[in-house]
């Protein structure tokens, strides 16, 4: 049996009709910038969210680059950001001028430590970027009494967690502003690059729209330098379709993580915390296992695709080596060297999850 690490083609064939539909309609109008389809899917998230404003943009990197730009982030100032993400998480940070500061992760949940996080806070500290992780919300609670006792904005990077929650509440509702990354093969993705930043606060969010535009706020008329960076028509209209289906798909991979969980408890792995205070949406499935890339070629050699997400952390990097220690973040280290991510998506059948369990048995027993 061979088992796809991700199937975006079933996805697309469960809704062919509607994503055909709407192709053929911007098509004919032949409006693929600008069209209302992205104010629609503005709308249309920031309702599903529970937040006030969504501004549509060209990628989740773009995202949180704006909305660090819109906080005045800049030259001389520090960021806080977990030792553990994709590294636009810090990469955004140096781009705009500032410093990205590494804080350790928690085990078993590999969100940013509030404990590490508040060592890590100086005169120069002026914010946090939370990442909900694999689809795990962070500690907000905790992390949102650490801001507001030293007065430091929070940038929520919500790329991997579409309608994750904490505590109830939708994560990108927490912060001053969040940033969704809507890559194909994100819980919510569409057929292309695009992402979107919301937000609760209106002149935030009138400041990253003129970021996004060329600072401007009609044509012609800028009010500041910006970019450009756009979602286009197709994408919009595409996520507006999807975004009917995501709480369905999401409980479609929260099923299959448990049955993983499950059956995966008697195995020499460490699997995925579920708990009732999070809503962890699985963008990815990870677990911990020794001999990692022995067992990910076993797989490999049965027909079941794996991923790594991610080999490194952060500060392993070229880019952050000479400015920090990787053995200074001892769970991030580990995560990189044992993580291993399973095939999860709505579509996995019963079958083909049985079939990757049987495999990881046989290897591991």
């Amino acid at each position: 049996m061979n088992i796809p690490f991700v199937d975006l083609k079933i996805q697309y064939q469960s809704i062919k009709p509607e994503i055909d539909a709407v192709f053929e309609s911007i098509l004919t109008q032949a409006r693929f910038v600008g069209g209302p389809q992205i104010t629609e899917f503005e709308n249309a998230f920031a309702d599903y969210i529970c937040a006030d404003h969504c501004i549509a943009c060209a990628n989740g990197t773009d995202a949180l680059e704006i909305a660090l730009l819109a906080l005045g982030i800049g030259a001389g100032d520090e960021v806080i950001v977990p030792a553990m993400s994709w590294i636009s998480t810090a990469e955004t940070v140096t781009t705009v001028g500032a410093t990205p500061i590494f804080a350790d992760v928690l085990p078993g949940e590999f969100t940013l430590d509030p404990v590490e996080v508040e060592k890590k806070i100086t005169a120069k500290t002026k914010a946090i970027i939370p990442v909900h992780f694999y689809g795990r919300s962070a500690d907000m609670g905790e992390l949102m009494i650490i801001a507001k006792k030293h007065d430091l904005k929070v940038v929520e990077d919500a790329a991997q967690a579409h309608g994750a929650e904490f505590s109830g509440r939708r994560v990108g509702t927490f912060g001053d502003v969040s940033a969704f990354s809507f890559y194909p093969s994100k819980n919510l993705g569409a057929y292309g690059d695009a992402g979107g930043i919301l937000t609760n606060d209106e002149k935030l969010a009138k400041n990253c729209r003129l970021i996004a535009d060329h600072g401007q706020v009609d044509k012609h008329n800028h009010l500041r330098e910006g970019r450009n960076s756009r979602m286009d028509t197709m994408q919009a209209a595409v996520l507006d379709v999807k975004l009917k289906y995501l709480d369905q798909w999401t409980n479609a991979r929260i099923e299959r993580a448990k049955y993983y969980n499950s059956y995966l408890a008697d195995l020499p792995v460490e699997t995925p915390h579920i708990d009732d205070q999070h809503r962890h949406v699985f963008h990815v499935y990870v677990i911990q296992v020794k001999d990692r890339d022995m067992v990910r070629q076993k797989l490999n050699e049965k027909g079941v695709q794996t991923q790594i997400h991610y080999p490194k952390s952060l500060p392993e990097l070229i880019p952050y080596q000479k400015l920090f220690n990787s053995d200074d973040y001892p769970v991030a280290k580990k995560l990189g060297a044992m993580g291993l991510s399973l095939p999860i998506y709505a579509e996995l059948t019963r079958e083909q999850q049985d079939y990757v369990i049987a495999v990881l048995k046989e290897e591991l027993t």
